[in-house]
């Protein structure tokens, strides 16, 4: 873990390092917002509504999807932020090679056995998620294929519980939430 004077400038490092790997790209959402925003979210969760001061922990939140979605190897992860951070950022990286129906499956069924870090991170992964299927589809997106998402993320987050309540807390009003939005006629 960093010292607390280096605090600040460690996890603008990491910021700094997703937001160039990230750069190029845009969530699928209607509104095609950048995608550094989504691991700033996560971090922000972690720390606003999950109580979460633990830097690496943070830093691995940044960062939790460069090694899946941008051309960050493990090696480089290591390099700038430490072993602690590149397991972590591993442990919540899907395998691309995969189909999709395979890799959302693997999810459902390691959720359990992630470190309780790794599920914090995975939790308000889900949280921003679900807010942004609910508020900001991806236009192709059918009312049905909204509501599978949310219960999907219902199975992988039931593996990740007991890690942080108020993250489990506010992920069940979160999804309460996206149901009863859904679930309105349009």
């Amino acid at each position: 873990m960093a010292e607390p004077g280096n605090t600040f400038a460690t996890l603008l490092k990491a910021l700094h390092f997703a937001a160039q790997k990230h750069r190029d790209q845009r969530r699928k959402g209607r509104e095609a917002s950048p995608y550094i925003n989504h691991p700033i979210q996560v971090a922000e969760i972690l720390a606003r509504l999950g109580g979460v001061a633990d830097v690496a922990l943070l830093q691995g939140a940044i960062l939790h999807d460069t090694i899946e979605d941008t051309q960050t190897t493990p090696e480089e992860l290591e390099t700038h932020f430490g072993s602690e951070v590149r397991r972590l950022v591993e442990e919540v990286t899907d395998d691309k090679k995969l189909p999709k129906q395979v890799r959302k499956q693997l999810q459902i069924e390691h959720a359990p056995h992630l470190s309780d870090r790794a599920k914090q991170i995975k939790i308000a992964d889900k949280i921003c998620n679900v807010r942004d299927i609910t508020h900001a589809p991806p236009a192709d997106w059918t009312l049905e294929r909204r509501q599978e998402y949310l219960a999907w993320t219902e199975r992988v987050v039931a593996g990740c519980r007991g890690c942080n309540r108020g993250l489990e807390k506010f992920f069940d009003e979160t999804v309460a939430e996206g149901r009863r939005l859904l679930s309105q006629p349009a």
